[in-house]
């Protein structure tokens, strides 16, 4: 009678724990701050994480190095001036009238000049130029031919910026992976709240009744320490939960720049969800950005290879100048043209090793490309698989919770019969809990097995 009035009183409280108990996997509802969802998570790290920042800044940079070197193909236009002063003439000479005066005029001179005069002509004159001055001009000049550098350097900085724009896109698939993953992870640690505050109304309501069946004679109080110890372990592990939670929802903000860390997380699951259709590996891996800038990397090799050799190539270029000087004691001012060639001769010697450096370099590119492309066949293999998995274990994880209740009911009817003990109808209610967190950490690796599987098919 004793057996059964106790196991009547725990009937009725695990009938109406169980009612208590719901899925864990459901609809986040508001409570305290904002909620917000993972698109507005998503939105939010695009704009302010710090990664995403330095990969725009990047394709900045590789927008303002693609216009510097479209300024090549425009005349270069220098200027130039120098005023100097000498301590002596640059240029001195030596002029001796006596042997520039024809024989013929000596006669006339002796009877123009005094015989002093006529003396001095015979000796050397000293005279000096360029002893100070001023030179100034403007000149531009127009490169005709420069080996092809000026054209494959412009190509080579589009794909310097094409490169970079990749490099975003990659960035994003990492910023969005990250977090996805901090989101996923506190919906997880809520969802388990969750379960632990089902188990904890059950507790509490347990304990109560057997409290009541202690004082009244009819239980054992071990059974009642046995609820208590229970009792204590779940409160230990929402302890631990809340501080988890607190952290990552940090992190979270963070990593997506919120000055705001009380946020909660709109979201709403179906623990049903297909798996995607799969795609073909082999024509998804051409839109995929790693194979792209693997393509990028190669044509940027290949003009390298061109931009060395055009540096042994003769240069030739015309040009238009206006100058001025006073170099001759008076003002002159001048314009010209000209044209110039300039052929590396002794430069060969040396240049043809780094033609071949740059043509190593090239294959080196080619033979990456060719090995990670198919690493990157293998990458969407597995991650094809990895979905497959977590979704299998996602339905048995959810098979688990129907014969954990099936096994939590025949515990309650084997106590109820007084054939097991308090401890065997507590490890039942164990196992139920666990395996609604099984579920839900199923469930969440799901979700992110998914997103592997997307970004590594480029989508």
């Amino acid at each position: 009678m004793k057996k059964y009035s106790i196991a009547f009183i725990l009937f009725l409280l695990t009938v109406s724990s169980l009612a208590q108990v719901a899925d864990p996997i459901t609809e986040q509802k508001e409570s305290e701050g904002r909620s917000l969802s993972l698109s507005q998570l998503l939105d939010s790290a695009r704009l302010n994480n710090i990664e995403m920042r330095n990969a725009r800044r990047s394709i900045e940079t590789a927008q303002f190095q693609r216009k510097e070197a479209f300024t090549k193909y425009f005349p270069n236009i220098s200027g130039t001036g120098m005023w100097f002063n000498a301590n002596r003439g640059m240029a001195k000479t030596n002029i001796n009238p006596s042997e520039v005066i024809p024989e013929s005029l000596t006669p006339m001179l002796a009877q123009m000049f005094p015989p002093e005069a006529l003396a001095a002509l015979a000796n050397p004159v000293s005279i000096t130029m360029m002893k100070n001055g001023t030179i100034a001009g403007i000149n531009a000049v127009q490169p005709v031919f420069a080996g092809g550098q000026i054209i494959n350097g412009n190509k080579l900085a589009k794909i310097g910026e094409e490169a970079a724009c990749l490099q975003l896109e990659l960035s994003e698939n990492e910023v969005e992976k990250t977090v996805e993953q901090y989101f996923w992870q506190i919906v997880s640690l809520q969802e388990k709240i969750k379960t632990i505050q089902a188990v904890e109304a059950m507790l509490n309501s347990l304990h109560k009744d057997v409290d009541v069946a202690v004082r009244a004679g009819v239980a054992m109080r071990n059974d009642l320490l046995q609820v208590e110890l229970r009792q204590n372990e779940i409160e230990s592990q929402k302890l631990k939960l809340n501080n988890g939670i607190s952290i990552v929802r940090m992190l979270l903000a963070q990593y997506c720049g919120l000055s705001e860390t009380d946020f909660t997380l709109g979201y709403s699951t179906e623990t049903t969800s297909p798996v995607p259709l799969k795609q073909d590996h082999q024509q998804a891996l051409l839109v995929t950005p790693e194979y792209q800038l693997l393509g990028k990397q190669v044509e940027a090799a290949a003009l390298q290879k061109k931009m060395t050799v055009g540096q042994y190539l003769p240069t030739v270029a015309v040009g238009a100048g206006y100058n001025y000087h006073n170099l001759m004691e008076n003002n002159r001012t001048f314009a010209m043209i000209f044209a110039t060639v300039s052929v590396p001769i002794s430069d060969w010697w040396g240049g043809s090793h780094a033609i071949k450096r740059k043509k190593m370099e090239y294959m080196k590119a080619v033979d990456e490309q060719q090995d990670k492309s198919e690493l990157l066949k293998i990458r969407m293999q597995n991650a094809w698989n990895s979905v497959n998995e977590s979704y299998q274990l996602l339905q048995i994880a959810h098979r688990s919770i129907e014969q954990a209740e099936e096994n939590l009911r025949l515990n309650r009817d084997y106590y109820k019969a007084g054939t097991i003990k308090m401890s065997d109808l507590l490890e039942a209610q164990l196992l139920y809990q666990q395996s609604f967190d099984k579920c839900t950490d199923a469930w969440v690796d799901y979700q992110n097995r998914l997103l592997e599987y997307k970004q590594s098919v480029g989508q």
